[in-house]
């Protein structure tokens, strides 16, 4: 019979349906916790393929881009008085430097002031750039005989008023200009002075300031503003360092230079002189550098072998412990492994050199499918054929003619020989104007307030008016380079990035041109002043603009931008870019297009791994069967509570059942004990 513990009949209704429901619940539950571990070591899984293809694609771009092979490495035998580098383009070859002379930077040393708070005047300062004929005090007589100005280097002016017109006041309005003078103040034992010195080296690059001195009104005399006066008229500041040029030879060929860093002697290599030499010249090398190249074949290779590695991993099966890897048999990450090992043992498409496989450049398969790599044979392949190789890697593009210049394709490009025909080059806007007497030391050209003002519009940006230096100029040349530093000191001008070139030409004119290719390339000058016309050759007029290069590729129309050339657009040559940088019209040979293995094998891996594609569709299919996981455990949740409740109703019946029948139980018990037995006392 069942004892009462409590309410009812006793029956422990809580800890029989809790028992039977968990029994219910544990098969589905344990299949579901199961498939859910299965799906998410899958997706983890997928995620470290996707992180060795990553990384492995890195490697693969490298050796993708072109500029990975055109690197080139410089030498030299004495790093203490000459280093290089070299450019992309450099040609190899061997230099001997001899340096004479290094370049240095003008510096120039105000009078004395008491202190850096001592007014010094106000007005405006002109910075002019050039090469100053001057004879200092030492060795004397201090003389100051005349200056040229710089047509590559922009005119400024600095603006001192009453909120700088203190010592340390114009030091900070020169250095904040950023006009290419630097001002510093020093103490020389009992006085301040400013000392003013040109950010840029080189004979041509000395500087002459104009005052204009608004306190007395005289730009001459040693008082106020005009203190800083050093030009022809009044030399008021003292040159304590001369500017003067480098001078070297390379390979017994005489030369100079107004910087120590020489950019444009040697093509696409950078000399920087830090030395005299004395005894033997130095030595400059510039070599293909293989080291780098290599290195990032080493890198492709590494990588390569890593994903390997890790796919091995992932898709294997060890029967010594039993263990299999969470995508063995998967077929996704077989095709994957099998399309990128397949890639590697291609060729280069279109390529007409002497490698078109990896094998060649001695990169070969190993059994375990990892790759090896004979250095001997690689080497050989940079040493004998350096250029070469990059065509086994990269798309590559292979022209005929001097001057042009590849500048990329695209994946719309097709492989491909295809004919370049020049029907028009690229020019720049220019303005020329009327022939003038040509100005001389016998009869210059005076430049005054008649004259000296005009304002123009340059590639379709306007300047402000610019004023030209008034005085006395004696030749063609020098009246060209004021203009020029005029315009290209103009602020809206360089802020736009825009500059011009001014020449006087042959037949003595004023010839202004934009430095810009193309047909949004234009000059036209705005205004002028009343003598413009008549003493410059000057008018208000628009020049004539430039025109973009035209022509054919492939025999399709090509698109012309300035100077770049592109492939038409739906034809076979769409995303060819080249530059024609001069030449003349008609055939200019042909332009090769070839795709490497690296280029193909870098698209296979955008497929596998860009959005949308290979492995975000697995784990993506992955991730929804996890989360119908997620539907089928609120199923069973809603299931196991309607059997939770049947339970408990059932129960609770029973515990009805059984109280009944243990109050039936009591009651005959009782009723029993009341019948008298025979041969009782009571009886």
């Amino acid at each position: 019979m069942v004892s009462a513990t409590g309410i009812g009949s006793g029956l422990d209704i809580e800890g029989l349906v809790t028992q039977l429901v968990s029994a219910e619940r544990a098969p589905t539950a344990g299949r579901l916790l199961r498939r859910e571990a299965s799906l998410t070591s899958e997706i983890s899984a997928f995620g470290t393929l996707k992180g060795a293809l990553a990384a492995f694609q890195t490697q693969v771009s490298a050796l993708n881009s072109l500029s990975t092979f055109n690197q080139r490495t410089a030498n030299t035998s004495d790093a203490d008085t000459v280093t290089a580098s070299a450019s992309q383009s450099a040609a190899t070859g061997s230099y001997d430097i001899e340096v004479d002379q290094l370049a240095k930077a003008q510096s120039l040393a105000s009078g004395s002031f008491a202190s850096v708070t001592e007014t010094v005047g106000e007005g405006t300062l002109t910075f002019r750039f050039g090469t100053t004929d001057y004879t200092p005090a030492d060795p004397g007589p201090e003389s100051y005989n005349g200056f040229t100005v710089n047509a590559d280097r922009a005119i400024a002016a600095v603006t001192i008023d009453s909120s700088n017109n203190s010592l340390q006041g114009v030091r900070d309005a020169i250095n904040d200009a950023d006009i290419g003078v630097s001002a510093a103040i020093v103490n020389d034992g009992s006085n301040y002075r400013l000392l003013l010195s040109s950010d840029q080296s080189g004979a041509d690059n000395s500087i002459e300031i104009q005052a204009d001195d608004t306190g007395d009104g005289d730009d001459i005399n040693n008082s106020g503003l005009s203190q800083l006066a050093f030009n022809a008229s009044a030399n008021n500041i003292s040159q304590t360092v001369a500017a003067q040029d480098a001078l070297f030879s390379i390979n017994g060929l005489s030369l100079t230079s107004d910087s120590n860093t020489i950019a444009d002697t040697l093509d696409d290599v950078s000399l920087t002189l830090k030395n005299t030499t004395s005894g033997s010249p130095t030595t400059v090398s510039v070599a293909d550098n293989s080291g780098s190249v290599k290195q990032a074949i080493n890198a492709f290779v590494d990588a390569y072998n890593s994903f390997v590695t890790t796919a091995n991993n992932l898709t294997s099966y060890d029967p010594e412990t039993g263990v299999a890897g969470p995508l063995q048999g998967d077929f996704s990450a077989r095709s994957i492994t099998n399309s990128v090992r397949s890639s590697l043992s291609s060729s280069a498409q279109g390529f007409n050199g002497p490698f078109s496989t990896l094998a060649e450049l001695g990169i070969t398969t190993k059994a375990d499918g990892t790759l090896s790599i004979n250095s001997s044979t690689l080497d050989q392949a940079l040493q004998n054929n350096f250029d070469s190789v990059a065509g086994v890697f990269a798309q590559a593009g292979t022209i005929s003619d001097a001057n042009l210049r590849f500048d990329g394709a695209s994946d719309d490009t097709q492989i491909g020989n295809y004919s370049v025909n020049i029907t028009q080059l690229a020019t720049q806007g220019e303005l020329t104007g009327t022939a003038i007497t040509a100005p001389s030391i016998g009869s210059p050209l005076t430049i005054d307030s008649d004259n000296n003002n005009l304002s123009l519009i340059i590639d379709g940006i306007s300047s402000a008016t610019i004023a030209l230096t008034e005085g006395d100029y004696t030749s063609g040349d020098s009246l060209a380079a004021e203009l020029q530093a005029r315009i290209n000191g103009d602020s809206s001008l360089s802020d736009a990035g825009i500059s011009v070139a001014v020449s006087f030409t042959a037949s003595n004119e004023l010839q202004i041109s934009s430095v810009r290719y193309g047909a949004q390339s234009s000059v036209e000058i705005n205004s002028i002043d009343t003598n413009t016309t008549a003493d410059l050759g000057l008018s208000a007029v628009a020049g004539t603009g430039g025109v973009n290069v035209a022509g054919t590729i492939g025999g399709f129309a090509a698109t012309g931008n300035g100077q770049l050339l592109s492939g038409a657009v739906g034809s076979n040559t769409d995303g060819i870019r080249l530059t024609i940088t001069g030449g003349s019209t008609g055939s200019r040979g042909f332009v090769e297009i070839s795709r490497g293995i690296a280029y193909q094998l870098n698209n296979l891996l955008d497929g596998f791994l860009e959005s949308g594609g290979l492995l975000s569709a697995r784990t993506d299919g992955l991730q929804d069967r996890i989360d119908d996981i997620s539907d089928d455990r609120e199923t069973l949740d809603l299931r196991m509570a309607a059997l939770e409740a049947r339970y408990r109703a059932q129960f609770n019946a029973l515990d009805t059942l059984l109280a009944q029948i243990q109050d039936t139980g009591s009651f005959i018990t009782q009723q029993l004990a009341n019948i008298p037995l025979p041969g009782s006392l009571d009886n």
